[in-house]
């Protein structure tokens, strides 16, 4: 078993090693995305937006470099570098297809120093803000090119935060800025998982009433770790919410292969319709019978970050000892079952042999040795400051640091980049998105990074 150690965190995304040091993160073989005919499951009818982009040739699945760091976690003011700045880049057009990944050079640069245990940074669509959700119950708001931030929302008092409980995840209403309504999962003071809406105050934009919660979900769990923490629109306009297995380990409580549990699973309802959600009619198991009506996907053992690109849902799984992985579908496939705890990765989970049927594979895993040890789920970008990187997913390792970057596409991973040199985070808590596409590095350490040209 790996110790599970790092910092006060520990790890908000899973049981975690607490050893940094250079690490070899080799992929394995790529398996290939389904389609939305896959004929496993059931397909979707509702209608969602794309975004796609020309790929290269380029080929190259050579093994990946995580390069580990550590530190301290800061407790100074939040304070923005002052050369920084979080306006919207000029876009910049290209012809022909972008360079390749191996050709890039890119850079970490530091825009936000001063936090306190920062698990993840969002804005709406378009905004030239930046919000930072901290472990403890804080959102701050930096406005663009302000030396510091300041409180959005403060509900501290509601929190049990430490460990892998917290103020863990930010979603921002399709339609934000008519309504003011967003989204947050957090531990609250009993242990349990909670999803709730809050309203910014019509008069001032950048601040947030806590007095205007309404609880949608409320999940009792098990144990303080595997809490998952994610919530995000998907292209439906539905909202989609993470949640581990239940915690412990090898899934103690039995939750992974069982959709009548929303621990172990993606959850999809409909904030727009019904008290306190509606159930989109698209469900798997919108009747209640065989599964949980909220329940989109099950097997999984902590998806502590997902995202989406266009059809495509890009899911973060955090592994017991020996995989992590990504897996992708696009939304539309429905009643998907990730294998969680038949398999881990590729492979079947602590057995020689297993029945995979049903079972759907992940389209990357890398292994937990040499210090890796916790995926950190990120983004394909799709910013305006870097044309040649459009496409590319990334991902990182909270224990090593390790950032790398792949292209996918129908037949699966290609043109696999190790970015660690130049994008090594100290403890990796999340990637994070602004509202113009540009992706962001945020540490647990206290700083948050953006990925910039080189």
């Amino acid at each position: 078993m790996r110790r599970a150690v790092l910092l006060s965190f520990c790890l908000v995304i899973g049981a975690c090693s607490g050893e940094s040091s250079t690490a070899t993160v080799p992929p394995t073989a790529a398996a290939t995305l389904p389609s939305s005919s896959t004929t496993s499951s059931t397909t979707s009818s509702a209608t969602s937006s794309t975004a796609g982009s020309e790929r290269t040739t380029t080929t190259d699945r050579t093994a990946t470099t995580a390069q580990a760091s550590t530190t301290t976690a800061g407790n100074q003011e939040a304070t923005t570098v002052p050369t920084a700045t979080t306006a919207a880049p000029s876009t910049t057009t290209t012809t022909g297809p972008p360079q390749p990944l191996a050709d890039l050079s890119l850079r970490a640069e530091t825009v936000i120093v001063g936090l306190r245990n920062p698990v993840f940074l969002a804005a709406p669509r378009g905004d030239d803000r930046l919000f930072v959700l901290e472990q403890d119950g804080r959102i701050l708001v930096f406005p663009p090119g302000a030396a510091s931030g300041h409180v959005f929302l403060d509900i501290r008092n509601r929190i049990a935060s430490g460990g892998e409980r917290g103020l863990l995840g930010l979603a921002f209403h399709p339609r934000y800025v008519e309504t003011g309504r967003f989204f947050v999962n957090y531990t609250n003071t009993s242990g349990d998982t909670v999803v709730a809406e809050f309203a910014t105050d019509p008069a001032n934009p950048d601040r947030a009433d806590p007095a205007t919660e309404r609880i949608l979900l409320t999940v009792a769990q098990p144990a303080s770790n595997h809490n998952g923490g994610m919530v995000a629109f998907g292209p439906d306009g539905l909202l989609y919410i993470g949640l581990g297995d239940g915690g412990g380990a090898n899934d103690r409580f039995d939750q992974g292969q069982r959709p009548e549990t929303l621990l172990g699973t993606i959850a999809r309802v409909d904030v727009d319709i019904g008290d306190p959600y509606g159930i989109p009619a698209a469900n798997p198991f919108a009747d209640g019978v065989d599964g949980a009506p909220e329940v989109w996907a099950w097997g999984l053992r902590n998806p502590w970050r997902f995202s989406f690109d266009g059809e495509t849902i890009f899911i973060a799984d955090v592994g017991q000892d020996d995989w992590e992985e990504i897996d992708a579908i696009p939304v539309g496939v429905l009643g998907v079952n990730f294998g969680w705890p038949i398999t881990e990765g590729f492979e079947c989970f602590q057995r020689a042999d297993c029945d995979r049927t049903g079972v759907t594979d992940p389209i990357y895993a890398y292994p937990n040795r040499d210090g890796a040890c916790s995926i950190t789920g990120g983004y394909v970008y799709r910013g305006f400051a870097i044309p040649d990187l459009v496409g590319a997913y990334f991902f990182g390792d909270f224990c090593t640091g390790g950032v790398t970057g792949f292209r996918v596409d129908g037949e699966g991973v290609y043109e696999i980049r190790d970015w660690s040199d130049d994008l090594s985070t100290p403890l990796l808590a999340s990637f994070g998105i602004d509202g113009f596409g540009e992706l962001y590095l945020v540490s647990q350490s206290g700083t948050i990074s953006r990925i910039a040209p080189g």
